[in-house]
Protein backbone atom coordinates (compact mmCIF):
# COMPACT_ATOMS: atom_id res chain seq x y z
CA UNK A 1 0.00 0.00 0.00
CA UNK A 2 1.45 3.42 -0.80
CA UNK A 3 2.64 5.38 2.08
CA UNK A 4 0.24 8.18 1.96
CA UNK A 5 -2.81 5.83 1.55
CA UNK A 6 -1.49 4.15 4.64
CA UNK A 7 -0.94 7.28 6.45
CA UNK A 8 -4.51 8.64 5.94
CA UNK A 9 -6.16 4.95 6.64
CA UNK A 10 -4.05 5.41 10.29
CA UNK A 11 -4.95 8.89 10.77
CA UNK A 12 -8.64 7.76 9.83
CA UNK A 13 -8.30 5.09 12.65
CA UNK A 14 -6.93 7.24 14.89
CA UNK A 15 -9.57 10.16 14.92
CA UNK A 16 -12.27 7.02 14.99
CA UNK A 17 -10.42 6.08 18.62
CA UNK A 18 -10.53 9.50 20.04
CA UNK A 19 -13.61 10.33 19.11
CA UNK A 20 -15.13 7.27 20.33
CA UNK A 21 -13.43 7.66 23.47
CA UNK A 22 -14.48 10.90 24.16
CA UNK A 23 -18.33 9.95 23.23
CA UNK A 24 -18.55 12.49 20.68
CA UNK A 25 -17.21 15.34 22.77
CA UNK A 26 -16.74 17.73 20.07
CA UNK A 27 -20.08 17.95 18.54
CA UNK A 28 -22.26 20.80 19.66
CA UNK A 29 -25.13 19.21 21.21
CA UNK A 30 -22.73 16.72 23.53
CA UNK A 31 -21.14 20.07 24.46
CA UNK A 32 -23.30 21.32 26.30
CA UNK A 33 -23.77 18.05 28.46
CA UNK A 34 -20.25 17.79 29.07
CA UNK A 35 -19.68 21.69 30.07
CA UNK A 36 -22.50 21.06 32.92
CA UNK A 37 -25.14 23.32 31.68
CA UNK A 38 -27.63 19.73 32.11
CA UNK A 39 -25.18 17.66 33.50
CA UNK A 40 -22.66 17.43 36.52
CA UNK A 41 -20.04 19.28 35.59
CA UNK A 42 -17.33 17.22 37.66
CA UNK A 43 -18.37 13.76 37.30
CA UNK A 44 -17.98 15.23 33.00
CA UNK A 45 -14.72 16.02 33.58
CA UNK A 46 -13.61 12.75 35.13
CA UNK A 47 -14.96 10.80 32.52
CA UNK A 48 -12.98 12.94 30.00
CA UNK A 49 -9.61 12.72 31.85
CA UNK A 50 -10.08 8.81 31.76
CA UNK A 51 -10.86 8.75 28.07
CA UNK A 52 -7.46 10.75 27.53
CA UNK A 53 -5.99 8.93 29.49
CA UNK A 54 -6.79 5.27 27.87
CA UNK A 55 -6.06 7.25 24.65
CA UNK A 56 -2.03 8.27 25.63
CA UNK A 57 -0.52 10.02 22.84
CA UNK A 58 0.05 13.26 22.24
CA UNK A 59 -3.68 14.73 23.18
CA UNK A 60 -3.09 13.35 26.49
CA UNK A 61 0.05 15.26 27.02
CA UNK A 62 -1.61 18.58 25.73
CA UNK A 63 -4.82 17.97 28.08
CA UNK A 64 -2.08 17.58 30.71
CA UNK A 65 -0.46 21.43 29.40
CA UNK A 66 -3.72 22.62 28.92
CA UNK A 67 -4.19 21.83 33.16
CA UNK A 68 -1.54 24.30 33.92
CA UNK A 69 -2.92 27.55 31.76
CA UNK A 70 -5.32 29.73 33.36
CA UNK A 71 -8.46 30.00 31.92
CA UNK A 72 -8.52 28.12 29.16
CA UNK A 73 -10.30 24.92 30.25
CA UNK A 74 -13.01 24.95 33.50
CA UNK A 75 -11.96 24.49 36.68
CA UNK A 76 -12.90 20.76 37.38
CA UNK A 77 -11.38 19.84 34.01
CA UNK A 78 -8.01 21.79 34.65
CA UNK A 79 -8.18 19.61 38.21
CA UNK A 80 -9.04 16.48 36.33
CA UNK A 81 -6.17 16.88 33.62
CA UNK A 82 -3.45 17.61 36.21
CA UNK A 83 -3.93 13.88 37.13
CA UNK A 84 -2.98 12.99 33.85
CA UNK A 85 0.10 10.72 33.65
CA UNK A 86 2.37 10.99 30.31
CA UNK A 87 3.29 7.27 31.00
CA UNK A 88 2.48 4.75 27.93
CA UNK A 89 2.50 0.96 26.78
CA UNK A 90 5.95 0.29 24.98
CA UNK A 91 5.97 -1.09 21.85
CA UNK A 92 6.70 -5.06 21.63
CA UNK A 93 10.12 -6.32 20.31
CA UNK A 94 8.60 -7.08 17.18
CA UNK A 95 7.47 -3.81 16.23
CA UNK A 96 10.58 -2.27 17.91
CA UNK A 97 12.85 -4.50 15.48
CA UNK A 98 10.80 -3.42 12.12
CA UNK A 99 11.21 0.33 13.29
CA UNK A 100 15.22 -0.07 14.17
CA UNK A 101 15.61 -1.42 10.49
CA UNK A 102 13.24 1.65 9.14
CA UNK A 103 15.61 3.83 10.46
CA UNK A 104 19.00 2.03 10.90
CA UNK A 105 18.68 -0.17 7.44
CA UNK A 106 18.09 -4.09 8.15
CA UNK A 107 21.88 -4.70 9.74
CA UNK A 108 21.07 -2.18 12.43
CA UNK A 109 21.81 -4.73 15.24
CA UNK A 110 25.67 -4.57 14.32
CA UNK A 111 25.59 -1.53 14.90
CA UNK A 112 25.80 -1.74 18.53
CA UNK A 113 27.30 -4.01 20.76
CA UNK A 114 24.38 -4.43 22.64
CA UNK A 115 20.91 -3.24 22.59
CA UNK A 116 18.12 -4.51 25.27
CA UNK A 117 14.62 -5.98 24.46
CA UNK A 118 12.78 -4.22 26.83
CA UNK A 119 11.91 -0.59 26.51
CA UNK A 120 13.31 1.51 30.10
CA UNK A 121 10.56 4.23 29.72
CA UNK A 122 7.61 4.73 27.40
CA UNK A 123 5.79 7.86 26.79
CA UNK A 124 3.28 9.76 24.30
CA UNK A 125 5.71 10.00 21.28
CA UNK A 126 8.08 7.14 21.74
CA UNK A 127 10.03 4.68 23.56
CA UNK A 128 13.75 5.01 25.26
CA UNK A 129 15.98 1.74 24.99
CA UNK A 130 19.20 0.97 26.66
CA UNK A 131 21.93 -0.03 24.12
CA UNK A 132 25.86 0.14 24.54
CA UNK A 133 27.70 1.54 21.64
CA UNK A 134 31.15 -0.70 20.05
CA UNK A 135 33.17 1.82 22.26
CA UNK A 136 31.76 1.35 25.10
CA UNK A 137 29.86 3.55 25.64
CA UNK A 138 26.46 3.09 27.48
CA UNK A 139 23.39 4.62 24.97
CA UNK A 140 20.01 6.01 25.37
CA UNK A 141 18.30 5.33 22.04
CA UNK A 142 14.81 6.92 21.60
CA UNK A 143 12.65 5.45 19.18
CA UNK A 144 9.50 6.92 17.50
CA UNK A 145 6.30 5.12 17.95
CA UNK A 146 5.37 3.86 14.11
CA UNK A 147 3.52 7.10 12.20
CA UNK A 148 2.91 9.56 14.77
CA UNK A 149 3.07 12.28 12.73
CA UNK A 150 -1.26 10.92 12.09
CA UNK A 151 -1.94 10.59 15.35
CA UNK A 152 -0.35 14.09 15.93
CA UNK A 153 -2.71 15.50 13.42
CA UNK A 154 -5.64 13.35 14.52
CA UNK A 155 -5.07 14.63 18.13
CA UNK A 156 -4.68 18.41 17.07
CA UNK A 157 -7.87 18.12 15.32
CA UNK A 158 -10.10 16.90 18.22
CA UNK A 159 -8.23 19.40 20.50
CA UNK A 160 -9.82 22.28 18.40
CA UNK A 161 -12.92 20.72 18.93
CA UNK A 162 -12.55 20.89 22.28
CA UNK A 163 -11.50 24.09 23.05
CA UNK A 164 -13.89 25.20 20.71
CA UNK A 165 -16.90 23.50 22.96
CA UNK A 166 -15.29 25.11 25.89
CA UNK A 167 -15.18 28.37 23.82
CA UNK A 168 -18.96 28.64 23.38
CA UNK A 169 -20.14 28.52 26.64
CA UNK A 170 -17.31 31.00 27.99
CA UNK A 171 -16.05 33.61 25.43
CA UNK A 172 -13.58 35.54 28.13
CA UNK A 173 -10.63 33.92 27.07
CA UNK A 174 -9.52 32.77 22.87
CA UNK A 175 -7.37 29.99 22.47
CA UNK A 176 -6.29 30.12 18.71
CA UNK A 177 -2.71 31.37 19.73
CA UNK A 178 -2.46 28.53 22.37
CA UNK A 179 -3.88 26.08 19.52
CA UNK A 180 -0.99 27.51 17.04
CA UNK A 181 1.42 27.33 19.67
CA UNK A 182 1.13 23.87 20.52
CA UNK A 183 0.68 22.90 17.23
CA UNK A 184 4.59 23.89 16.22
CA UNK A 185 5.83 22.30 19.45
CA UNK A 186 4.02 19.56 18.65
CA UNK A 187 5.10 18.82 14.82
CA UNK A 188 8.90 20.08 16.30
CA UNK A 189 9.04 17.29 19.25
CA UNK A 190 8.73 14.53 16.08
CA UNK A 191 11.98 15.84 14.21
CA UNK A 192 14.75 14.02 16.62
CA UNK A 193 17.28 15.28 14.22
CA UNK A 194 16.10 18.86 15.58
CA UNK A 195 15.75 17.52 19.15
CA UNK A 196 19.46 16.45 18.98
CA UNK A 197 20.23 20.30 17.69
CA UNK A 198 18.32 21.20 20.79
CA UNK A 199 20.88 18.89 22.70
CA UNK A 200 23.74 20.58 21.12
CA UNK A 201 22.18 23.97 22.34
CA UNK A 202 21.89 23.40 25.87
CA UNK A 203 25.25 22.02 25.88
CA UNK A 204 26.09 24.79 24.87
CA UNK A 205 24.16 27.11 27.20
CA UNK A 206 24.56 25.29 30.22
CA UNK A 207 28.56 24.33 29.54
CA UNK A 208 29.82 26.78 32.56
CA UNK A 209 26.58 25.69 34.76
CA UNK A 210 27.13 23.32 38.02
CA UNK A 211 24.82 20.83 39.10
CA UNK A 212 23.59 19.61 35.55
CA UNK A 213 24.45 16.93 33.06
CA UNK A 214 23.03 16.98 29.27
CA UNK A 215 23.87 13.78 27.04
CA UNK A 216 26.29 13.79 24.24
CA UNK A 217 24.34 12.75 20.81
CA UNK A 218 26.01 10.14 18.59
CA UNK A 219 25.03 11.07 15.05
CA UNK A 220 25.98 7.84 13.31
CA UNK A 221 23.03 6.03 15.06
CA UNK A 222 20.64 8.68 14.96
CA UNK A 223 17.71 9.80 12.19
CA UNK A 224 14.68 12.49 12.07
CA UNK A 225 12.99 9.69 14.01
CA UNK A 226 16.03 7.55 16.50
CA UNK A 227 17.93 9.52 18.68
CA UNK A 228 21.08 7.64 20.45
CA UNK A 229 22.75 9.83 22.91
CA UNK A 230 24.64 8.95 25.90
CA UNK A 231 22.96 7.32 28.80
CA UNK A 232 22.93 9.10 32.28
CA UNK A 233 22.87 7.31 35.06
CA UNK A 234 20.52 8.67 37.89
CA UNK A 235 17.12 7.85 39.96
CA UNK A 236 14.07 9.23 39.90
CA UNK A 237 13.04 12.58 41.74
CA UNK A 238 9.62 11.08 43.34
CA UNK A 239 12.50 8.24 45.06
CA UNK A 240 14.80 10.96 46.32
CA UNK A 241 12.28 13.19 47.71
CA UNK A 242 11.12 10.14 49.72
CA UNK A 243 14.76 9.42 50.82
CA UNK A 244 17.18 12.47 50.70
CA UNK A 245 17.71 14.72 53.66
CA UNK A 246 16.38 18.50 54.09
CA UNK A 247 19.73 20.03 52.92
CA UNK A 248 20.01 17.39 49.95
CA UNK A 249 16.49 18.45 48.52
CA UNK A 250 17.08 22.25 48.47
CA UNK A 251 20.33 21.55 46.31
CA UNK A 252 18.79 19.69 43.91
CA UNK A 253 16.04 22.40 43.67
CA UNK A 254 18.52 25.15 43.28
CA UNK A 255 20.57 22.86 40.52
CA UNK A 256 16.61 22.79 38.92
CA UNK A 257 16.27 26.74 39.35
CA UNK A 258 19.35 27.12 37.66
CA UNK A 259 18.72 24.62 35.11
CA UNK A 260 15.78 26.06 33.44
CA UNK A 261 16.72 29.70 34.15
CA UNK A 262 20.10 30.47 32.84
CA UNK A 263 19.15 29.38 29.69
CA UNK A 264 16.08 31.71 29.94
CA UNK A 265 18.09 34.93 31.23
CA UNK A 266 21.52 34.55 29.34
CA UNK A 267 19.57 32.92 25.91
CA UNK A 268 16.08 33.47 25.49
CA UNK A 269 15.52 29.61 25.70
CA UNK A 270 13.36 27.85 27.80
CA UNK A 271 12.85 24.46 28.46
CA UNK A 272 8.83 24.30 28.05
CA UNK A 273 8.16 20.43 29.95
CA UNK A 274 9.46 20.06 33.46
CA UNK A 275 7.89 16.98 33.65
CA UNK A 276 9.19 14.01 36.21
CA UNK A 277 10.29 11.74 33.42
CA UNK A 278 12.56 14.58 31.94
CA UNK A 279 15.38 14.27 34.56
CA UNK A 280 16.98 12.36 36.81
CA UNK A 281 19.19 13.26 39.85
CA UNK A 282 22.88 12.35 40.44
CA UNK A 283 23.68 10.94 44.17
CA UNK A 284 25.88 14.40 44.32
CA UNK A 285 22.56 16.22 43.89
CA UNK A 286 23.01 17.39 40.45
CA UNK A 287 20.28 16.65 37.59
CA UNK A 288 20.39 14.74 34.60
CA UNK A 289 18.22 16.69 31.32
CA UNK A 290 16.84 13.81 29.32
CA UNK A 291 14.48 14.87 27.07
CA UNK A 292 14.79 18.13 24.69
CA UNK A 293 12.30 17.97 22.70
CA UNK A 294 10.24 20.90 23.94
CA UNK A 295 12.42 23.45 23.65
CA UNK A 296 11.51 27.40 23.01
CA UNK A 297 13.17 29.93 21.93
CA UNK A 298 11.83 34.05 22.94
CA UNK A 299 12.56 37.23 21.38
CA UNK A 300 14.90 39.01 23.86
CA UNK A 301 12.17 41.69 24.41
CA UNK A 302 9.96 39.60 25.80
CA UNK A 303 12.58 37.92 28.32
CA UNK A 304 13.02 41.77 28.71
CA UNK A 305 8.78 42.27 29.61
CA UNK A 306 9.54 39.27 32.07
CA UNK A 307 11.64 41.27 34.00
CA UNK A 308 9.91 44.81 33.66
CA UNK A 309 6.48 42.58 34.95
CA UNK A 310 8.54 41.92 38.05
CA UNK A 311 9.53 45.43 38.27
CA UNK A 312 6.22 46.64 37.83
CA UNK A 313 4.85 43.96 40.97
CA UNK A 314 7.39 44.70 42.85
CA UNK A 315 6.78 48.91 42.58
CA UNK A 316 3.06 48.12 42.43
CA UNK A 317 3.45 50.39 39.03
CA UNK A 318 0.34 49.99 36.50
CA UNK A 319 2.12 51.93 33.58
CA UNK A 320 5.25 50.10 33.60
CA UNK A 321 2.77 46.84 33.85
CA UNK A 322 0.83 47.66 30.89
CA UNK A 323 4.78 48.04 28.82
CA UNK A 324 5.60 44.46 30.04
CA UNK A 325 2.49 43.08 29.07
CA UNK A 326 2.94 45.02 25.60
CA UNK A 327 6.47 43.06 25.37
CA UNK A 328 4.64 39.59 26.19
CA UNK A 329 2.47 39.91 23.34
CA UNK A 330 -0.72 41.34 24.52
CA UNK A 331 -2.16 43.47 21.97
CA UNK A 332 -2.75 47.16 23.95
CA UNK A 333 -3.65 45.61 26.83
CA UNK A 334 -6.01 48.13 28.83
CA UNK A 335 -5.38 48.74 32.45
CA UNK A 336 -8.55 46.33 33.52
CA UNK A 337 -6.86 43.81 31.62
CA UNK A 338 -3.44 44.53 33.38
CA UNK A 339 -4.99 44.01 36.55
CA UNK A 340 -6.96 41.18 35.84
CA UNK A 341 -3.44 39.61 34.40
CA UNK A 342 -1.41 40.47 37.30
CA UNK A 343 -3.62 38.33 39.97
CA UNK A 344 -2.29 35.30 38.05
CA UNK A 345 1.41 37.19 38.22
CA UNK A 346 1.60 37.69 41.53
CA UNK A 347 1.04 34.01 41.88
CA UNK A 348 3.53 32.82 39.66
CA UNK A 349 6.29 35.69 40.69
CA UNK A 350 5.55 34.99 44.78
CA UNK A 351 8.32 33.58 45.41
CA UNK A 352 11.05 35.60 44.10
CA UNK A 353 9.39 38.88 45.37
CA UNK A 354 10.58 38.19 49.26
CA UNK A 355 13.97 38.50 50.14
CA UNK A 356 13.44 35.32 52.34
CA UNK A 357 14.29 31.25 52.65
CA UNK A 358 11.02 29.85 52.41
CA UNK A 359 8.72 27.10 51.35
CA UNK A 360 7.12 26.76 47.18
CA UNK A 361 4.04 25.79 48.98
CA UNK A 362 2.76 28.94 50.71
CA UNK A 363 1.54 29.75 47.32
CA UNK A 364 2.30 27.76 44.55
CA UNK A 365 -0.29 24.93 46.06
CA UNK A 366 -3.01 23.40 43.55
CA UNK A 367 -5.82 25.22 45.61
CA UNK A 368 -4.21 28.74 45.32
CA UNK A 369 -3.78 28.13 42.24
CA UNK A 370 -7.18 27.41 41.29
CA UNK A 371 -8.49 29.99 43.37
CA UNK A 372 -6.14 32.80 41.93
CA UNK A 373 -7.28 31.36 38.29
CA UNK A 374 -10.70 31.62 39.31
CA UNK A 375 -10.46 35.51 40.49
CA UNK A 376 -8.79 36.48 37.26
CA UNK A 377 -11.01 34.81 35.05
CA UNK A 378 -13.80 36.54 36.90
CA UNK A 379 -12.01 39.67 36.25
CA UNK A 380 -11.89 38.97 32.72
CA UNK A 381 -15.75 37.92 32.08
CA UNK A 382 -16.32 41.55 32.95
CA UNK A 383 -14.01 42.78 30.45
CA UNK A 384 -15.38 40.60 28.05
CA UNK A 385 -14.55 40.31 23.70
CA UNK A 386 -12.48 37.21 23.74
CA UNK A 387 -8.95 37.89 25.27
CA UNK A 388 -6.35 36.25 22.84
CA UNK A 389 -3.80 34.84 24.94
CA UNK A 390 -0.11 35.16 23.64
CA UNK A 391 1.47 32.28 22.29
CA UNK A 392 4.89 33.08 24.43
CA UNK A 393 2.64 32.39 27.32
CA UNK A 394 1.56 28.91 27.00
CA UNK A 395 4.96 26.98 27.81
CA UNK A 396 7.33 30.01 29.73
CA UNK A 397 3.66 29.47 32.33
CA UNK A 398 3.85 25.38 31.68
CA UNK A 399 7.28 25.88 32.79
CA UNK A 400 6.57 28.02 35.98
CA UNK A 401 4.15 26.15 37.06
CA UNK A 402 5.67 22.27 36.24
CA UNK A 403 8.81 23.54 38.21
CA UNK A 404 6.70 25.02 41.26
CA UNK A 405 5.18 21.63 41.26
CA UNK A 406 8.72 20.06 41.26
CA UNK A 407 9.42 22.24 44.21
CA UNK A 408 6.73 21.77 46.38
CA UNK A 409 7.45 17.88 45.95
CA UNK A 410 10.74 18.20 47.16
CA UNK A 411 9.63 20.18 49.88
CA UNK A 412 12.45 22.83 49.46
CA UNK A 413 13.29 25.39 51.48
CA UNK A 414 15.00 28.25 49.32
CA UNK A 415 15.66 32.09 49.32
CA UNK A 416 14.27 32.32 45.89
CA UNK A 417 14.72 35.87 45.08
CA UNK A 418 18.35 35.63 45.72
CA UNK A 419 18.73 33.38 43.08
CA UNK A 420 16.59 35.03 40.67
CA UNK A 421 18.70 37.91 41.17
CA UNK A 422 21.88 36.50 41.18
CA UNK A 423 20.66 35.07 37.41
CA UNK A 424 20.22 38.51 36.38
CA UNK A 425 22.21 40.43 38.14
CA UNK A 426 23.91 41.42 34.78
CA UNK A 427 21.13 41.18 32.46
CA UNK A 428 21.16 43.32 29.35
CA UNK A 429 18.74 42.75 26.42
CA UNK A 430 21.57 43.16 23.53
CA UNK A 431 24.10 41.09 24.90
CA UNK A 432 21.25 38.62 25.28
CA UNK A 433 20.53 38.66 21.45
CA UNK A 434 24.34 38.25 20.83
CA UNK A 435 24.73 35.25 22.71
CA UNK A 436 21.21 33.94 21.65
CA UNK A 437 22.23 34.57 18.05
CA UNK A 438 25.11 32.82 18.37
CA UNK A 439 24.52 29.98 20.37
CA UNK A 440 21.50 28.97 17.69
CA UNK A 441 24.32 29.39 14.94
CA UNK A 442 26.46 27.26 16.29
CA UNK A 443 23.63 24.47 17.19
CA UNK A 444 22.43 24.69 13.41
CA UNK A 445 19.15 26.28 14.79
CA UNK A 446 17.31 29.14 13.45
CA UNK A 447 16.98 32.51 15.10
CA UNK A 448 13.48 33.83 16.23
Amino acid sequence: MPRNRSTLRKRVTRYAKVSASMAGFGARAAGQRYLGINADRQKQAERLRLALGGLKGPLMKVAQLLSTIPDIVPKEYAAEFAQLQADAPSMGWVFVKRRMAAELGPDWEKKFRKFEHEAAAAASLGQVHRAVAHDGRALACKLQYPDMESVVEADLRQLKLILAVFERADRAVSTKKVQEEIADRLHEELDYAREARHIGLYRHMLADTKGVHVPEVVPKLSTARLLSMTWLEGERLSDVAAMRPQAARNAIAMNMFRTWYTPFYYYGVIHGDPHLGNYTVRADQSINLLDFGCIRVFRPELVAGVLTLYEALQKNEPDLAVEAYKAWGFRNPSRALVDALNIWAKFIYAPILEDKTRLIEATNTGVYGRETANKMHAELRKIGGGIMVPREFVFMDRAAIGLGSVFLRLGAEVNWYRMFHDLIRDFDADALAKRQAKALKSSGLQEV
